[in-house]
């Protein structure tokens, strides 16, 4: 979960979210490279005292600053083009779940389990025990299994929500009357939050996100009590 004053990325849980923390790194070493030679320039040209009113173009200035730019934007875009590759990439997921949003709170089917669906909304404030996080907490989680590839299937009912857990390197739109659908592999075991990123209404801060990644024993125990009930 965020922190106060984070400044930096959540810890990734999973691999694409890994791959977006590299190429964050990537991009703004370009930019710190871009900033400094820029300073320099401005610096040298205001204390400099030597003036040169006659020319007029200067064919070699002009090859480095086109040739430059395009040899960083192609430095940027190839693994930025990877990793978008990446991210839409879907083999053969262990398990699928189709999260709908609502006005507002958030249901799950387990598409794989017939019964298996389940509303998940916030628990009051007064309602926490110690230990839970105040608007971020659900009185129903997503369990999943880890180190498994997971298939999200996102839509909405009503108006338009975001699905968003940063630390898993997801935010996708839930659009009604459309699927949209991504997938991530939880790395490790743990309680990962996230919250609605589209306004959405009155309540849009009040339908969190809680993916609980846990191993495949406790997921199927958990799964059968769910459908036994």
């Amino acid at each position: 979960m965020a922190h106060p004053s984070q400044l930096g990325f959540q810890d990734a849980a999973s691999p694409i979210m890994e791959e977006l923390l590299h190429f964050h790194d990537h991009a703004l070493m370009a930019v710190f490279l871009i900033s400094t030679l820029v300073l320099y320039i401005i610096s040298i040209m205001m204390t400099t005292k030597l003036t040169n009113t006659n020319t007029m173009d200067a064919q070699e200035i002009e090859m480095i600053w086109t040739i430059m730019p395009a040899i960083i934007l192609i430095v940027i875009a190839l693994p930025s083009l990877r990793i978008l590759y990446l991210m839409d990439e879907i083999n053969d997921p262990h398990l699928t779940v189709k999260a709908i949003g609502h006005q507002w709170y958030w249901s799950y089917e387990f598409t794989d389990y017939e019964s298996l669906t389940f509303d998940s909304y916030m628990t009051p404030t007064q309602d926490l025990t110690p230990g839970q996080f105040r608007l971020l907490e659900v009185d129903n989680r997503m369990i999943i299994p880890m180190e498994s590839p997971i298939r999200m299937l996102i839509t909405a009912e009503d108006v338009l929500h975001s699905w968003a857990v940063p630390s898993m390197g997801i935010k996708t739109d839930a659009i009604p009357g459309r699927l949209n659908q991504t997938t991530f592999i939880p790395s490790r075991p743990g309680l990962y939050y996230g919250q609605c990123s589209e306004i959405c209404g009155a309540n849009h801060s009040f339908m969190p996100i809680v993916v609980e990644s846990t191993s495949l024993i406790n997921f199927m125990n958990w799964s059968s009590l769910m459908l036994d009930a």
